[in-house]
């Protein structure tokens, strides 16, 4: 199977989560599972969230982004994968001055 995000509209989604400004995304869902490509402006961020019956990998694919797990504060690389295990919780902040481009994977356990 193959998922283009080509061929997925993007939606603009204001407060993703609880957080600030808007996630602009393309998403794919198969009734259990996501599949995300999106993008965060400066200052735009995913609140503060618990994965209670998922887990999550986000790939970051341009930039830099702050990433606040379990209360830990850790700067994410382009070309670097943040893990978010089912049980745990994080946050996912643009605070640099470029947009940044990330792809999701939420897989239900």
């Amino acid at each position: 199977m193959i998922i283009d995000f080509n061929k997925i509209e993007e939606q603009s989604i204001p407060n993703f989560k609880g957080g600030e400004k808007s996630l602009e995304a393309r998403m794919y869902f198969d009734g259990t599972n996501r599949v995300l490509k999106g993008r965060l402006q400066p200052g735009a961020s995913i609140g503060l969230h618990t994965h209670d019956d998922s887990c999550e990998m986000i790939f970051l694919t341009r930039g830099t982004a702050t990433v606040i797990y379990d209360g830990e504060r850790i700067t994410l690389h382009e070309g670097q994968c943040h893990y978010c295990p089912k049980g745990h919780s994080h946050t996912l902040i643009n605070e640099s001055d470029e947009e940044i481009h990330i792809t999701a994977v939420v897989p239900q356990q």
